[in-house]
């Protein structure tokens, strides 16, 4: 009884419909004269607008590609001077050593950071160093050779804000292409209601959600997590993120318009 319901159902019809001789040709001739379009399964959500912006207009176009240009001008075996050249076997440029021949690879660096959580409020440390001197982010900076990135961000937690915490969950991953960072954020808790400034710190305050001073925040990859949070915690639902954020080339790391986000993914 299946192969006769299956050489009824419509769709096969429908499909041996399109697979004649005039179907396909019409199929060919529609596609040359009709762009293709793709619609991502997540529309990119756009961050550089403010909460007043008109919600109809047009997004901005798409990013470029990024292009790295070296900046290795001497080898690190033998001290000789570089050449940006595209070794055998690969098709991106490299810095490539005029004597030994050594090939120089630069790898994005890895960010970790905590999203300290207290009482129905979040830990943000106000910089007392550059970039973006006396602007608040969350405790967060490079990880180190030898850990891993919860014990990273543990460990820049301590530094900036003297609080030990505990790693509740990841929260977001965050890429920046065009500066080569990719940001990893882990909710926390303090074990001990205890934090104070550290060597890189002007203050440390916690802050209730709807108090979170957006406007002087430092970073990018901040503004972004920290919106995400404030959204998750609204709905009632706490996420792991994903996004890729667009910088805007030669664009202030602390400019709110500098930067769109895309490839969201919240599960």
């Amino acid at each position: 009884m299946l192969l006769p319901l299956l050489r009824s159902h419509p769709l096969l019809h429908h499909a041996a419909r399109l697979s004649s001789p005039r179907a396909r040709l019409l199929l060919r001739r529609d596609a040359l004269q009709l762009p293709l379009l793709r619609s991502p399964p997540h529309p990119p959500i756009r961050m550089a607008a403010s909460s007043g912006s008109n919600a109809s207009s047009p997004a901005p176009p798409p990013p470029a590609a990024v292009v790295h240009k070296s900046k290795i001008r001497f080898c690190s075996a033998c001290g000789s001077p570089t050449k940006l050249a595209v070794p055998d076997g690969d098709e991106k440029m490299r810095a490539i050593c005029s004597s030994c021949g050594r090939v120089h690879y630069e790898n994005p660096k890895m960010v970790v950071g905590c999203l300290v959580e207290h009482d129905n409020k979040v830990l943000l440390c106000r910089r007392k160093i550059e970039p973006a001197y006396g602007l608040w982010t969350l405790p967060a900076g490079y990880l180190e050779v030898g850990e891993s990135t919860a014990a990273g961000a543990s460990r820049e937690t301590l530094e900036e804000a003297c609080a030990d915490v505990e790693i509740v969950s990841p929260f977001a991953q965050l890429d920046i292409p065009l500066i080569g960072q990719s940001y990893i954020i882990f909710r926390a808790r303090l074990k001990t209601p205890n934090f104070s400034p550290g060597p890189e710190s002007l203050e440390c305050a916690l802050f209730a959600l709807d108090d979170i001073p957006f406007d002087s925040l430092a970073f990018s990859s901040i503004i972004v997590t920290l919106r995400m949070y404030t959204e998750d915690v609204k709905s009632g639902s706490i996420k792991f993120h994903y996004c890729t954020i667009n910088k805007r080339l030669g664009a202030s790391p602390s400019d709110l318009q500098s930067f769109d986000i895309d490839n969201h993914i919240a599960v």
